[in-house]
């Protein structure tokens, strides 16, 4: 179930818990209103706590992690969102035009790691090159990009280290493609698979309505 729609009907069935206990105590038990309101809330309270132990303890089963490894994985997702903006502002400050689907590409591709790793933690570990190295390296060249860039005179050894730097953005562009695909390369080999088994039931299928056919003309 989406977290969004878990999280808004926790929250539902928090406020009914206590709104509940609130009429138990006050009208049911003959409570005084101030104990009765203590009382709603602590129930309230409880619910909320018991059920969002039980909703990340099915979390972290259905991912197949630890609570650590958790709290590991987003830290350092934290850290990678951060890097991203830097990377992202970089290569758009960029002037160079003919790079600019290139560093589209990597714009895309780095969101799209970010995203998918985060819905889905247990894939940081087929991503972390990305997240410990690669990453690291765009936004570093990207920044001295734009850097060496922005300085208000050029001459030929700045120039070459300006189309050296692109050069080099473009490879780890290609490399990041790589660590996106090998992210998914799981679901890419599931969806052949299932592929595979749809064809082979139809033609299965079909093989035996010729069959029936050919038994209904003799």
């Amino acid at each position: 179930m989406n977290r969004f729609i878990t999280s808004f009907l926790q929250v539902i069935f928090t406020v009914n818990t206590t709104v509940i206990t609130w009429l138990i105590s006050y009208i049911g038990l003959d409570q005084a209103y101030w104990i009765a309101t203590g009382w709603s809330l602590l129930g309230g309270v409880a619910f909320y706590g018991v059920t969002s132990a039980i909703i990340q303890a099915r979390f972290f089963n259905k991912q197949g992690i630890s609570r650590k490894e958790y709290r590991y994985i987003k830290g350092n997702l934290k850290e990678a969102k951060r890097k991203i903006y830097r990377l992202n502002k970089a290569l758009i400050s960029i002037r160079h035009i003919p790079s600019w689907k290139q560093r589209l590409d990597l714009v895309r591709m780095t969101r799209k790691i970010y995203s998918i790793t985060k819905k889905e933690p247990k894939r940081f570990y087929r991503a972390e090159k990305f997240f410990f190295s690669h990453l690291d390296s765009a936004v570093e060249l990207a920044e001295k990009y734009v850097f060496l860039s922005s300085q208000p005179k050029r001459n030929n050894e700045l120039d070459q280290a300006l189309s050296e730097t692109r050069r080099t953005l473009e490879s780890i562009t290609e490399t990041v493609e790589q660590d996106l695909y090998y992210l998914i390369s799981n679901d890419i080999d599931q969806l052949h698979f299932e592929l595979d088994v749809a064809k082979h039931t139809l033609k299965k299928n079909k093989d035996s309505k010729i069959i029936d056919e050919s038994r209904k003309l003799k």
